[in-house]
């Protein structure tokens, strides 16, 4: 009788170890909750907001500005509601969709936004399915698993489709996505329509988020490197990829041609973004209010100078100050490296006053993933993988423009799938090392 019960018990504690273990690799189960958590966390929101603020004020930025003035028929233009003409602040694929968010929904209404925040929870919750399948490939179903669970219930990733009527959560899924091609490209049979819709899909990633485009060197490269290495790949496809890539962007590059009289191949806000970050207010390293420059003071010159001038003059100020303040300026990225990991500037003065719940746990969140990040390429160095370059190329190359510029916790957001997937790597070497306890055999007794 003692021996029937012993195994009842082992046999249906492996019954549930394998309901559990199903569960937990199961995609489709992954997906759902990381969509369920993302529209919990909004509908817990929007609940704290008065509905007629709900349609207007998610839509006061340059992505809600620029879709208001395409369905008035104004073009893609005036990035701050008055009209300033024509611009290239963005890239059209993120506010053409609120545009037809808008012509369907109604502009600046409450519906609008509700539709918008179900295609960032769509955005976002797809990004499991690419990072789940290079994890795979990187480190078996384990890490796999893991690094979509992490992605479906991290912070950053529950709150991103809320926060921002912006193209980050689609930029997320398209960094997953490239990662995920780049790995499959690199070790399959090469044939033409996979290096072109590579690079289609590399178009299409940068005239949505044109900071991804760091990448693309190093991810081709890797791929064709790789691809040579197992069956003598030919340079054409790679040049292929890069040319349909071009290709997608020549339309865009034209138009700003057109509008601007000088070449814009994507966006013309960059040295706006410079000047943010380098400017005259960081001379004396001391926190003066008001402070000498604001962003609302440059966005009135910008309406008075018009784009093209202002550009050329936030440059020439934005470098000046560089060159006249090198030690400054090397101190800043310094500063902005902690702040873009950490995901907060100065995280441990704030750590130290801040008397919110929610910003202490997205600083040690971001702060255990950037951690856990150099963890996992540690991993895949010592285990030489041979996808090492590709993964480390998101944490080691995509931060520097905002090393350089100024960084934010959005700015993060579009490599944030692929740092949990080195988190991940991180955290199954780590289970790999701890002891196990030998699977117990109850002996059968002889006359039982």
């Amino acid at each position: 009788m003692k021996l029937y019960c012993l195994v009842a018990q082992r046999f249906f504690m492996e019954k549930i170890q394998n309901a559990f273990k199903r569960a937990a690799t199961s995609l489709l189960l992954i997906v759902l909750v990381a969509l369920g958590a993302r529209l919990g966390f909004a509908a817990n929101q929007v609940h704290k907001m008065p509905q007629e603020v709900l349609g207007t004020v998610p839509f006061e930025n340059e992505t809600g500005n620029i879709a208001y003035a395409l369905v008035a028929g104004k073009g893609f233009s005036s990035p701050f509601r008055t009209e300033t003409g024509p611009t290239a602040w963005l890239t059209p694929v993120y506010p053409l969709m609120v545009a037809g968010v808008f012509r369907v929904f109604g502009t600046f209404a409450p519906r609008a936004f509700f539709a918008v925040i179900f295609l960032n929870a769509l955005f976002s919750s797809a990004a499991c399915i690419p990072i789940f399948l290079a994890g795979r490939k990187i480190g078996g179903s384990g890490v796999a698993s893991g690094a979509a669970w992490l992605w479906a219930l991290f912070p950053n990733a529950v709150m991103m489709p809320f926060e921002w009527v912006w193209d980050t959560c689609l930029a997320a899924l398209l960094g997953a996505l490239l990662l995920w091609a780049t790995l499959e490209l690199a070790d399959s049979t090469h044939r033409t329509r996979n290096w072109s819709g590579y690079g289609l899909l590399w178009g299409f990633a940068l005239m949505t988020n044109p900071a991804l485009g760091s990448l693309l060197p190093f991810l081709l490269g890797w791929a064709a490197y790789r691809g040579r290495r197992t069956v003598e790949l030919s340079l054409r496809k790679p040049a292929l990829a890069v040319g349909a890539a071009i290709l997608c962007c020549v339309p865009w590059t034209i138009r700003n041609y057109v509008e601007f009289h000088k070449l814009v191949p994507l966006r013309s806000n960059f040295p706006l973004e410079l000047y943010i970050g380098n400017n005259n207010n960081y001379a004396t390293r001391q926190f003066v209010w008001p402070p000498k420059i604001t962003k609302e003071r440059e966005i009135l010159r910008y309406f008075r100078l018009g784009e093209t001038a202002f550009m050329e003059e936030e440059e020439r100020k934005a470098i000046e100050f560089i060159r006249s303040h090198p030690g400054i300026a090397v101190e800043l990225i310094g500063g902005k490296f902690v702040a873009f990991w950490a995901g907060i500037a100065e995280p441990l003065q704030v750590w130290k006053t801040t008397d919110s719940t929610l910003i202490c746990v997205l600083l040690l969140c971001n702060t255990l993933a950037a951690v856990g990040a150099l963890l996992g390429i540690a991993v895949l160095l010592r285990k030489r993988s041979p996808y090492l370059l590709a993964v480390s190329a998101y944490p080691a190359v995509f931060p520097w423009v905002y090393y350089v510029t100024h960084p934010n916790l959005r700015y993060r957001h579009p490599i944030d799938p692929t740092v949990l997937l080195l988190v991940a790597v991180a955290s199954a070497a780590a289970w790999d090392l701890l002891p196990r306890r030998r699977n117990f055999e109850p002996p059968i007794a002889v006359g039982e």
